[in-house]
C-alpha cells in the first residue's frame, strides 16, 4: 500500500496559493481514478481506494504547513506502512513551472512542510517535486508561495495536475522513473500545435470574358489583329517605295 500526501494549508483562502499545488494535486489524482469520498482522519483529509490493482490511500494534512508530519505519521502508523511507502507532492522554487522531478531522501530546501515530516518519519520517503519557480531573492519567498497562482499560470497548471494524475497510476506501482516519463510525454504532446482546420483555398480559374472565353484569349486576338494592321502597313510601304 502507498500513502499519497499533498501539501498545503487548509482554508479557502489559501487554494490557489501556489504552496498549495501539493493538496491540487491529490485532489486531481482522486478525481481521476473516482476516489473518495475525502473524510476526517488522522489530523487531515483523507480517502482510499484502488488503482492500477494496487491500494492507495490519499492524505491532505489540515495541521498546516509547518506541522503536516503529525498528521502524515499518524496516518503512516495506523495504516502499518514505511517510510517508503509515503510519497508527499510539494511545491519546488529551485524547478521552472510546470516541471516535475521525483527524489527519494536528500535535503528539504527549507520547505517548512518537508521538515516537519522528516521530523516525524524520517527522512526516506519520496518526493513529488512540483516546480512553481522562483521570485528571484530570497526575501520575496515567502509572499510568493503563499499567493495565488498567476491567471498566466493557469494553462499548464491544468495541463500539469491532469498529466501527473493520470501518470499516478505508475508512482503507485513504485515506477517513478515510469511516471517522469508518462508525465512528460503528456506536457510534449500537449504543446505540439494542432494541425489547421481552415479549408485550403481552390485554385483562382482564369478570369472569363462576357462571351465566356477566358480573358488571356481576348488578348491574344487584340495582338493578333495588331500583327495583322503591321503586315499591311509594311506592305503599302514597300509598294510606294
Amino acid at each position: 500500500m502507498k500513502l499519497f500526501v499533498g501539501l498545503g494549508n487548509p482554508g479557502s483562502e489559501y487554494v490557489r496559493h501556489r504552496h498549495n499545488v501539493g493538496f491540487a494535486a491529490v485532489e486531481r489524482i482522486a478525481e481521476h481514478h473516482g476516489l473518495g469520498p475525502w473524510k476526517k482522519r488522522f489530523h487531515g483529509l483523507a480517502c482510499e481506494g484502488v488503482i492500477v490493482g494496487r491500494k492507495l490511500a490519499l492524505l491532505k494534512p489540515q495541521t498546516y504547513m509547518n506541522d503536516s508530519g503529525r498528521s502524515v505519521g499518524e496516518a503512516m502508523r495506523y495504516l502499518k506502512i514505511a517510510p517508503e511507502d509515503v510519497v508527499v507532492f510539494h511545491d519546488e522554487l529551485d524547478l521552472a513551472p510546470s516541471k516535475v522531478k521525483v527524489k527519494r531522501g536528500g535535503g528539504n530546501a527549507g520547505h517548512n512542510g518537508l521538515r516537519s515530516i522528516s521530523a516525524h518519519i524520517g527522512n526516506e520517503y519520496e518526493r513529488v517535486r512540483i516546480g512553481i519557480g522562483h521570485p528571484g531573492s530570497k526575501e520575496l519567498v515567502h509572499g510568493y508561495v503563499l499567493h495565488d497562482f498567476a491567471k498566466a499560470d493557469a494553462a499548464w497548471l491544468e495541463s500539469l495536475l491532469d498529466a501527473v494524475a493520470a501518470a499516478s497510476g505508475k508512482l503507485a506501482a513504485g515506477d517513478a522513473a515510469r511516471f517522469l516519463t508518462d508525465v512528460s510525454r503528456s506536457q510534449r504532446d500537449n504543446d505540439e500545435p494542432q494541425a489547421s482546420t481552415r479549408p485550403v483555398a481552390a485554385k483562382k480559374e482564369p478570369a472569363l470574358s462576357s462571351a465566356g472565353h477566358p480573358a488571356g484569349e481576348r488578348q491574344a486576338k487584340r495582338a493578333g489583329a495588331l500583327a495583322d494592321n503591321l503586315k499591311r502597313w509594311l506592305t503599302g510601304r514597300r509598294k510606294e517605295g
